[in-house]
């Protein structure tokens, strides 16, 4: 299937083509990440696979145990990759493979490499818990609260190759109490 996107791509318009092919492919690892899996799953969106961290060890007796991303996908019965390395060839054919109209990241964890990022239809599109430019990084919640901030936010944008950087097509704020 081929879709045809214009350019420069506006937020109105990667929603309109979004919701018309709905195909998505959904990065993320920790509990934070889960409810918006889950909103997407419940809405309807065809949610093609799951990438989320490899199974890591637990506890003392060190077992291996899956991501809670991984734990709901298998949950919701919807297919997972566990990547050690997503420059790896075999990953990116395993993406393509699944002609995502976008992808979406909500705290996965690792950089996705350019040849990944130029794989689906219209994207990446990142939730990012800040209101960027303010707070990039590992623990912009955290972050916000250690520094006494009084309201903080998410920031939906596309990614490009460098960290918690691309357009942002759009912001909500809430204070924190």
């Amino acid at each position: 299937m081929s879709i045809v996107i214009p350019a420069p791509v506006t937020a109105p318009q990667i929603i309109q083509v979004a919701e018309q092919h709905r195909r998505l492919v959904f990065f993320g690892t920790p509990a934070f990440a889960v409810p918006s899996l889950r909103k997407l799953h419940a809405s309807g969106w065809d949610i093609a696979a799951v990438i989320t961290a490899p199974d890591k060890p637990v506890g003392r007796k060190k077992i291996l145990t899956h991501s809670p991303m991984h734990t709901v996908a298998l949950e919701l019965n919807i297919p997972v990759l566990t990547p050690q390395k997503l420059r790896d060839e075999s990953f990116r054919s395993a993406l393509a493979a699944y002609n995502p109209t976008a992808c979406i990241v909500v705290a996965y964890g690792k950089i996705i490499p350019d040849e990944a990022l130029k794989i689906p239809h219209l994207g990446f599109i990142n939730v990012h818990p800040s209101l960027l430019p303010a707070y990039r990084g590992p623990s912009p919640i955290q972050t916000a609260i250690l520094d006494g901030c009084a309201s903080t936010g998410v920031s939906i944008m596309k990614l490009d190759a460098l960290m918690d950087h691309g357009p942002i097509l759009a912001t909500t704020s809430w204070q924190i109490p």
